[in-house]
């Protein structure tokens, strides 16, 4: 068999190769194979997947609370006032006989609320405006800038204090308050991402063919920069649920009247309580503390997953 027939046949190979290759590429099957590599870099992370399952479980115990037990979280009942956890009451009773159990699982609807909903908020006013201002330049984006700035000198104490005496003590004034501080950051961070991608050579290929300003920024770069943007929005999430609580611990955040698990957690402000009757404390701050880790947890798992640095 001759040099040529030998160069031949590889040649034929590496062209069937190359086929398969393109075929794969038209069919779509690469974005696949990212999709499952994502996942199996997520998946390979056992503190991200444990703080999945925590996350998914929290979460669905306070959406499933009227099926989980079967107390009103609101109802006083003095007949069983500071009652220690038993089978009937499994977290036991608060200074008014509420179970404290409910209370943690309906405390869970409204917390989640105002930590997911304020984040996600957030996340979208900062990602429009960052990444249309910073494909767009100019007067626009520095001008978008300095609101930022504005806004994120503010200390949200301060913000708290004035909404409350203006408008009243509300979930809907401390949801606006932690979009209002919040949304400044993930702009930033969408700014910081866009400036570096609106150079790159397909940007300008876009530019070329004359697509409009909003399709190339929202369409084609802002998936490249999604990556960080969710560990954000979870970082946020844990941020302002632990906010939440500590202003309702202070009695400046959700009305009393409302379970929360800030709310709940108020009553350790008394020594008493704190010394005698530890499971009106102890249980919402293991449940506190269990769900901002599990979305910590899951924030660096992301982060991890989305890293081209660390894909394999």
């Amino acid at each position: 068999m001759t040099d040529n027939t030998i160069t031949q046949r590889r040649r034929t190979r590496l062209d069937r190769q190359f086929d398969q290759i393109r075929a794969r590429e038209e069919a779509g099957l690469n974005s696949h194979a990212r999709g499952s590599r994502f996942v199996r870099k997520f998946m390979n992370n056992k503190l991200a997947v444990f703080g999945l399952v925590v996350f998914a479980i929290i979460v669905l115990a306070s959406i499933l609370a009227p099926i989980l037990t079967p107390w009103d979280p609101q109802k006083i009942n003095l007949r069983a006032i500071l009652k220690p956890p038993s089978w009937e009451h499994w977290f036991g009773t608060d200074k008014t006989g509420r179970d404290v159990f409910a209370r943690v699982l309906y405390g869970g609807q409204i917390s989640i609320l105002v930590g997911l909903g304020s984040a996600v908020a957030s996340a979208i006013i900062g990602v429009v405006i960052g990444c249309y201002t910073a494909y767009v330049g100019g007067w626009l984006d520095t001008i978008a800038m300095r609101v930022s700035e504005i806004f994120m000198s503010f200390p949200q104490i301060i913000l708290v204090l004035l909404l409350v005496a203006i408008a009243g003590q509300s979930l809907a004034n401390l949801m606006i308050i932690f979009i209002l501080t919040g949304w400044g950051g993930i702009y930033r961070l969408a700014r910081a991402r866009m400036l570096s991608l609106r150079e790159e050579e397909y940007v300008q290929a876009l530019r070329s063919f004359g697509l409009s300003t909003p399709l190339i920024a929202f369409k084609h770069i802002l998936p490249n920069a999604l990556g960080p943007i969710m560990v954000n929005v979870t970082l946020s999430t844990a941020a302002f649920i632990l906010q939440e609580a500590g202003l309702s611990f202070l009695g400046l955040g959700v009305p009393m009247g409302t379970p929360t698990w800030g709310n709940t957690l108020n009553v350790a402000q008394d020594l008493r309580v704190l010394q005698n009757n530890w499971w009106m404390w102890l249980p919402v701050g293991a449940v506190i503390s269990l769900f901002v880790l599990s979305v910590n947890f899951i924030g660096d798992g992301l982060r991890d997953a989305t890293d081209p640095t660390q894909q394999g």
